[in-house]
């Protein structure tokens, strides 16, 4: 028997010290994989680039978005630069010739109505699903609900839908024709959409803000802006005169649920092609009464996804859901949680920090 590794005399290799060049690099790496792990499973830093979210959320703000309470989206473009924009400079940072099937990791919940939730824009086709632009906005209703909006009232089964607390929408204000002072803007955050007369204004208002502008004596009337029932707008979903919606009187719309059937019509085509063809692959045809699927004749279509409505809290300054539809549950990233920092880009290096939005909970 071997006794070797009991000898005094078996003296162990001595190590070999990493050169500085080599501690640095196996840093990096390290935590290169670290954050690789940390933003593609748990979270991501965002940032707010316009106003469609105010005054929930602002122009310059920072989020920390979980990805984890929904469960983390695998990577579906096998191929990109990480920690970059799907495009710089005019050139995509991907390649799009490799790509995975969707899958998701399991969450701790699933998308709820009041959600502020971050996701990839559904109506860039053409490009893959992780590189399309990134959106934030407030889950207005779930797979299966009934969505209507009456009057710029979400109505979700038939109930009012509580508002965001900070929402915010645009106000036909008339005065006695004296000028403002720029500066109410400001401190008011309102903004002009238009001015069509001397006298008469539309203008985006906080709801917090709204009692402070009707108390200058200037103010004559200040009356929601609201599009009438019945006056279609073309650019509004589904984009077919057979349903005469706007972006205040919508509806009544249900959404996609997966395992849910319904009967193929004209009007159901209207509706869902978009998710059957684009979302879920699909190739619809017309034949002499009736309508074929995959080049078979079909009279139903089941459902594979589910299906969810987007709003931003600032009703007539958003592009959202209602103008390019519902959002598939393989668009969706994750759970905007916390604003962790955010800055004002009206005003100068040393004053545009927000302190009282630092380290704020987005609800």
């Amino acid at each position: 028997m071997n006794w070797k590794f009991f000898s005094k005399n078996n003296k162990t290799q001595p190590k070999v010290k990493k050169s500085k060049t080599r501690e640095w690099i196996d840093a990096l790496i390290f935590a290169f994989v670290a954050a690789t792990i940390i933003r593609g499973l748990l979270f991501s830093a965002y940032a707010i680039p316009s106003g469609s979210m105010e005054g929930t959320e602002l122009t310059g703000d920072y989020l920390f978005v979980s990805k984890f309470s929904y469960g983390a989206r695998m990577p579906i473009t096998l191929f990109s630069i990480p920690f970059t924009e799907p495009e710089m400079y005019g050139a995509k940072t991907y390649w799009s010739g490799v790509q995975l099937p969707y899958f998701r990791l399991p969450g701790f919940t699933s998308v709820k109505k009041g959600d502020v939730v971050v996701f990839n824009k559904p109506s860039e086709t053409g490009t893959p699903i992780d590189q399309q632009t990134t959106l934030i906005k407030r889950c207005q209703a779930v797979s299966g609900d009934t969505l209507s909006i009456v009057n710029a009232q979400v109505y979700i089964n038939g109930k009012p839908e509580p508002n965001a607390p900070k929402a915010q929408t645009s106000y036909t204000v008339i005065t006695d024709g004296q000028e403002f002072n720029p500066q109410i803007f400001q401190d008011l955050n309102i903004t002009i959409v238009n001015q069509s007369a001397a006298n008469a204004y539309e203008m985006i208002i906080p709801v917090d803000n709204l009692t402070t502008l009707k108390s200058y004596s200037n103010i004559k009337s200040i009356t929601p802006v609201v599009a009438p029932a019945g006056q279609r707008d073309e650019e509004v979903f589904p984009h077919n005169p057979k349903f005469k919606w706007n972006i205040d009187n919508f509806g009544p719309l249900v959404l996609p649920k997966k395992g849910m059937t319904i009967p193929l019509n004209d009007s159901t085509i209207a509706l869902y092609s978009t998710a059957i063809e684009q979302y879920e692959h699909n190739r619809l045809g017309k034949t002499n009464g009736g309508f074929t699927l995959n080049g078979q004749k079909a009279t139903t279509y089941t459902f594979k996804m589910n299906y969810y409505w987007m709003m931003g809290d600032n009703r007539h300054d958003s592009l959202d859901s209602r103008f390019w539809g519902y959002v598939p549950e393989d668009h969706i990233i994750g759970k905007a949680i916390i604003t962790w920092f955010s800055t004002d880009p009206n005003k100068g290096i040393i004053s545009n920090i927000r302190w009282n939005r630092i380290l704020r909970p987005i609800r």
